[in-house]
């Protein structure tokens, strides 16, 4: 259910939760979510690559993701596009690990900027 994780980490701060303990249930729970959204985006790859390929757009689309598709992955942490991104990533099947490492370390970050900024 989406929900903003920004405000639940704020209300747990307020409340007295521990600053690493937030920190920590935060980015965990994010980036469980984002594994969720790869898969997704993995498992839909098929059907995407069917409907991709029978547009020129869409062609020209999916040999942008799978061209600059790393380079979309520092734009994983923002708001409203981080999402869609992270199942564009697994429709254009980028390598799992790397993909959890740079939007992974970008989740945590953005979650320690917020928990400064709080505590």
């Amino acid at each position: 259910m989406p929900f903003s994780s920004e405000v639940a980490l704020a209300v747990a701060l307020e409340n007295g939760m521990s600053a690493y303990l937030a920190l920590f249930f935060a980015s965990f729970g994010n980036i469980l979510a984002i594994i969720f959204n790869y898969f997704l985006g993995y498992f839909l790859y098929e059907y995407s690559k069917k409907r991709l390929n029978s547009s020129k757009i869409g062609k020209k689309s999916l040999s942008f993701g799978h061209k600059y598709g790393y380079f979309l992955l520092p734009f994983t942490w923002l708001p409203i596009v981080g999402d869609p991104l992270t199942i564009v990533a697994g429709v254009i099947r980028l390598n799992f690990f790397w993909f959890i490492v740079l939007a992974g370390v970008l989740r945590i970050a953005r979650y320690y900027f917020i928990v400064t900024l709080v505590a």
